[in-house]
């Protein structure tokens, strides 16, 4: 997202909230980014190593003081009307079909002791809503930003992917892990993020694909973490843990707190003696997957991006046939990024369930795989994907 104040979208924004809101003066505008994450998948919250980057799609949020000390009105380009909650009462926000996230969010900053009072927000998304490029997330980190600075509270961007990771487990009933917010206020243009999610730290890596760009293939099958499996699936890797751990300790080792604690040899040893199949097919998908997030940063690092392209399409078919969190719409479009010879790696990204897929392809030849690629993919569901070739941003900040 751009700073410059000729920036459509901001424009958009003032305009926007002005006419909702009576006038743009005083308003101030802030900004966070949806995420890509490259490698590295269901597995942030079970401790493991994930590798995401910031886009340049966002949301855009301009907010200002409404006088008032309890009441908080938000509104959005793309919904009718005007969402409201009391401080007060911000339990009640829950219940709202729009609105929950950022409620959550100030819920959170209250309980971090931000002198919270009313106020306004107008919102504005470039992020394909449904995409699985946590839009989500983007609301909850803009907000959260654009409240403590507002309120002459600011916090740091780790206590801000905290604050909305809160949010969104507390509040709204999803149980996800820190890597979206993080990578939301933390990303850097250029960079990849290799977020250690145990220990909520992290490096950059350059993120320097050659002659090759990222290309996501959107299926337009709106993936929601709320409606799917998403939460099943933590229940499963929770037993999982449980199993590993009363294996290890048969065995004469110490338990561990998280599933990527485990690491590859250990996964073999104790593995087999998981009874129930589908437990023992997440658990393997979880412990693999962590090692190949470390071995795909050694890859980008020494410039090795074929071998990096065939990670990503190996981590596709565990999270495809041992995690199960794929579906017809993402596999049709995987599978037909696999017969274009100039695409170099392909795999799902985000919580799964539909959503994108995100492609390293030669840039020369993107139109081409695009075509190939909806041509493909439509014949199999009947779907017309979207695509967008990404660039990797910032993360929150205010722009006005």
């Amino acid at each position: 997202m751009d700073t410059d104040r000729t920036n459509p979208q901001i424009g958009q924004l003032l305009d926007f909230f002005g006419k909702t809101f009576g006038s743009s003066e005083g308003v101030r505008v802030f900004a966070a980014p949806g995420r890509v994450n490259l490698i590295g998948e269901h597995i942030d919250y079970c401790g493991g190593f994930v590798f995401p980057a910031a886009l340049t799609l966002g949301t855009y949020v301009a907010v200002r003081k409404n006088g008032t000390k309890d009441t908080v009105r938000l509104a959005a380009t793309t919904i009718d009307g005007v969402r409201s909650f009391k401080l007060s009462d911000i339990e009640s926000a829950k219940a709202l079909d729009w609105g929950n996230y950022q409620a959550g969010v100030v819920r959170e900053l209250m309980l971090l002791g931000v002198p919270v009072e009313g106020f306004d927000a107008a919102y504005l998304s470039t992020i394909p809503f449904g995409a699985g490029l946590s839009s989500s997330a983007s609301i909850e980190v803009s907000t959260g930003l654009a409240v403590s600075e507002l309120f002459g509270a600011p916090v740091t961007g780790k206590e801000l992917a905290l604050a909305g990771q809160r949010a969104e487990n507390r509040f709204c009933g999803v149980n996800c892990g820190i890597m979206d917010q993080f990578a939301s206020a933390m990303g850097l243009a250029g960079h990849a993020i290799l977020l250690d999610c145990a220990s909520v730290t992290h490096k950059y890596a350059p993120l320097d694909l050659g002659d090759s760009v990222l290309v996501l293939a959107n299926t337009c099958k709106k993936h929601a973490l709320g409606a799917s499996k998403y939460n099943e699936r933590r229940g499963e890797v929770a037993v999982g843990l449980e199993e590993m751990n009363r294996i290890a300790l048969a065995h004469g080792k110490t338990a561990k707190p998280n599933l990527c604690a485990f690491n590859k040899a250990e996964l073999l040893e104790y593995a087999p003696e998981i009874a129930n199949d589908i437990i023992r097919k997440r658990v393997m998908h979880v412990v693999s997957e962590n090692e190949r997030v470390k071995e795909a940063v050694t890859l980008l690092e020494s410039g090795n991006l074929t071998a990096f392209g065939a990670l990503l399409r190996d981590a596709n078919q565990s999270i495809r046939y041992l995690y199960e969190a794929t579906g017809e719409e993402l596999d049709a479009i995987f599978d037909a990024a696999l017969d274009f010879s100039d695409c170099i790696g392909s795999r799902m990204t985000g919580g799964g369930f539909g959503g994108c897929t995100v492609n390293i392809v030669k840039a020369s030849a993107v139109e081409a795989f695009k075509a190939h690629a909806a041509a493909a993919y439509t014949a199999k569901t009947g779907n017309i994907p979207e695509f967008y070739v990404c660039e990797i941003g910032n993360g929150a900040r205010e722009l006005v």
